[in-house]
């Protein structure tokens, strides 16, 4: 048995409950072991990050390489630059990462365009003031000069007209001469976009103001809504300001690679592909277990605490293939939580319930700002400690969150409650533990019985049906 990996640290934020009174970790709960993401698939892409060295150079070094293909030229010393980034980057490998590559860019370009008017732009979702959080954290608002700068999707908009009608993204945004789009690649929703466009998602989500984002989750729906992110892209307004993009490439493991392009659809077919490969057998093998208590104990809001480079909202839609396009909407989206009953049950055919091999969840470290009851409501849940679960009560967005939980006053009485009445001993720990996963021993024997068998159903398989439903053929992508 491994030892259990290092779980990413409490982070203080006005999101989440005081770091202090985190007590305890499940990673060092009795019988915790982990488990490599190589342990379990052989071909697991190698990693730039993390490394041994902790060192960040690899990333400066790696942006300035995919930079190097990249045409600048459009962009004039006279010119305004907005280097636009996401919420989501942050969360990914401690943040660091993310933030080096947003630092490199600001570098890169001044240095290849003559250009000092090269301004941060960091979209939000919900949260509106966590990017603020992060600018500060990462040193941000000095390394850009003080033109760092948090938007949310309440900030004034800007009309775009599009094929489908006016949309409105946010002024910040597009209040300069140039845009460059820096992302990150990690499935994070896959529940919502199902790896259609990724690359292509945050100019309908970081990018948009409230009325259109949210028909990403409810007017359209998680599949029609990807035409709202393709339609604010390929408007006139956007198209005259887009000068390129770079994305920090993930897998389950860690950060592989910097991808960068003139081209966004061109990175959007080499980031499908790579997605699929990369999150396919993982997301696949959590779908065979059969049953477990989730432990969440992450500085994130519920439905994105990490556990193998995925969010545990896509664990509770594992019941299905969330990657095949022929499965219905999946158990969690916005779109979905209005066709259950008080009972928990559908209310119409087609929509599965949640993840039923989910038995029990102790919360021990998460944070509110994201609509969250659902998951409560849906799954058995027990929250650790009351200053925790003061916390929730007071977030405007969870105020039924509590009602629907137990509150234990420890960890280990919570876990106690959780064997006993989730009757099972497998755990699975959601704890951002970088390159592995933090699991229970009975759970670690399980997914490495199943692995062998999911690597070859996924490459024989899966693989190739989910690529041809997106019209992909891997060989000719650019």
């Amino acid at each position: 048995m491994r030892k259990p990996i290092t779980p990413a640290p409490p982070k203080p934020s006005q999101y989440g409950v005081d770091p202090a009174y985190v007590k305890n970790r499940a990673a060092d709960l009795p019988g915790m072991t982990s488990i490599l993401i190589k342990d379990l698939f052989r071909d697991a892409p190698d990693v730039i990050y993390p490394n041994a060295e902790d060192d960040l150079s690899v990333i400066r070094e790696k942006t300035v390489e995919a930079l190097k293909n990249v045409d600048m030229s459009m962009i004039k010393p006279e010119h305004s630059v907005n280097i636009c980034a996401s919420h989501h980057g942050f969360t990914l490998l401690g943040g660091e990462p993310y933030a080096e590559m947003l630092k490199t860019l600001r570098d890169v370009i001044e240095e290849r365009t003559g250009t000092k008017n090269i301004r941060l732009r960091a979209g939000v979702g919900l949260r509106f003031r966590e990017t603020e959080e992060y600018i500060k954290r990462y040193g941000l608002d000095e390394y850009y000069n003080g033109k760092a700068k948090g938007v949310a999707p309440v900030d004034q908009g800007i009309a775009i007209e599009t094929e489908i009608g006016t949309l409105y993204g946010i002024k910040a945004i597009y209040d300069a001469d140039w845009i460059v789009h820096a992302h990150n690649s990690d499935v994070r929703e896959v529940h919502f976009h199902r790896q259609v466009d990724r690359a292509v998602k945050p100019f309908s989500m970081s990018y948009a103001r409230i009325e259109s984002r949210s028909t990403y989750h409810h007017n359209l729906g998680p599949r029609g809504a990807n035409f709202a992110a393709r339609a604010i892209f390929d408007s006139e307004f956007v198209q005259s300001k887009f000068a390129f993009t770079c994305f920090l490439v993930m897998s389950p493991s860690g950060a592989v690679g910097v991808d960068a392009d003139n081209n966004l659809y061109d990175v959007n077919d080499r980031l499908t592909v790579a997605g699929l490969k990369y999150y396919g057998k993982i997301l696949t093998l959590l779908s065979e277990i059969d049953e477990c208590i989730v432990v969440l104990d992450f500085p994130c809001p519920v439905p994105y605490v990490f556990a193998a480079g995925v969010i545990y909202a896509n664990f509770t839609s594992s019941n299905i293939d969330v990657f095949d396009l022929d499965n219905p909407l999946p158990p969690y989206t916005w779109y979905t939580e209005e066709f259950f009953g008080e009972d928990g049950e559908p209310l119409i055919d087609g929509i599965y319930p949640l993840n039923p091999a989910i038995k029990m969840v102790v919360h021990n470290y998460a944070w509110g700002g994201y609509p969250s009851a659902f998951f409560s409501e849906h799954t058995p849940t027990i929250i650790v400690g009351r200053e925790q679960a003061d916390h929730i009560d007071k977030d405007p967005q969870n105020l039924e969150y509590s009602s629907f939980c137990l509150i234990a006053d420890t960890l280990n009485t919570a876990m106690d409650y959780a064997y006993k009445f989730g009757g099972t001993d497998k755990v699975i720990i959601f704890d951002g533990a970088m390159g592995g996963i933090n699991v229970s021993a009975s759970l670690a024997k399980l997914l490495m019985e199943k692995a062998p068998l999911v690597d070859k159903k996924v490459d024989g398989e899966l693989m190739p049906k989910w690529l041809r439903q997106r019209g992909i053929n891997p060989s000719t992508v650019k």
